[in-house]
């Protein structure tokens, strides 16, 4: 990959990282419901790129596909519900293998095979990934489960129609944009049991504006770099960022076994990405 390309897969990355660790808090503490966690995130989203949009373009004409809005909204929402019911292992294991799952399968379907290097690199961090969450995860609870590879496939088909032409930032707003009424609609259905605190809504705003609206711009943009295989790879990335970012701000723990995961999927990603010779 070029420089600019991998500049913005890293940025993307680091941006779904922080969406986790950003739920997390707000969730975990119970700021807010994921309802209107979600509402507040998909709006400052939205905001954020209309403004980019009119900016960039003069006006406020947005592309994108109410098909693609769905999934997005099929991945949100489902993604907040679940992680009040599922430890951070859990929700991780089941979300990223969902993911792999659904673009493995989707690049076989349209004659994209791996290489055997990527094979190995793939399963190496897979196993990297299994050996980091490994100790935490417990027997899930169905529904919980369920909801969090709902987020996990519709994620992956997301990323895949993102992998298409045309301007990034005018395709992420339109989705965004969207997506909005949907998600608001949940919004208004669970409104009686809704608990919005400024904290919780804070950083839904946070997540929402700078690493669900910038971070998805960034990664359609790098999607035209990436092939289906090495698109979905790369995301194994995720959960290690995300346990090391809740080693630095969370104060969690660190320990030997997030030093071993983190270098094996470094390592199987660095070798799926090993472009094949010819």
């Amino acid at each position: 990959m070029r420089w600019p390309a991998v500049f913005l897969t890293a940025f993307a990355l680091c941006m779904f990282a922080a969406n986790s660790l950003f739920c997390r808090i707000a969730l975990g503490s119970g700021m807010v419901d994921a309802a209107s966690y979600t509402t507040i995130r998909l709006a400052s989203g939205a905001a954020v790129l209309l403004l980019l949009t009119a900016w960039r373009h003069r006006s406020l004409v947005v592309a994108g596909e109410w098909s693609s809005a769905f999934l997005l909204v099929l991945y949100a929402l489902p993604f907040s519900f679940a992680y009040n019911g599922l430890t951070t292992g859990t929700g991780a294991l089941i979300l990223f293998g969902g993911v792999q799952l659904t673009m493995l399968l989707m690049a076989w379907r349209v004659g994209e095979r791996p290489s055997n290097g990527q094979w190995i690199g793939l399963a190496i961090a897979i196993g990297g990934l299994v050996h980091l969450v490994l100790p935490g995860l417990q027997a899930p609870s169905p529904l919980p489960a369920s909801m969090m590879a709902i987020a996990g496939a519709a994620w992956g088909l997301y990323t895949m129609r993102g992998k298409g032409t045309g301007d990034p930032l005018l395709r992420t707003a339109g989705n965004f944009a969207r997506a909005l009424p949907m998600v608001a609609f949940v919004s208004l259905i669970t409104a009686p049991s809704a608990k919005v605190g400024w904290p919780g809504a804070l950083w839904a705003v946070i997540s929402g504006a700078i690493a669900s609206g910038l971070g998805y711009f960034a990664w359609y943009a790098a999607l035209k770099h990436l092939s289906a295989t090495r698109a979905s790879t790369v995301q194994l990335l995720v959960p290690i960022l995300a346990a090391v970012a809740g080693v630095l701000v969370l104060a969690e723990p660190y320990g030997q076994r997030l030093a071993i995961s983190s270098v094996l999927v470094l390592g199987g990603v660095g070798l799926s990405l090993q472009r094949t010779p010819k």
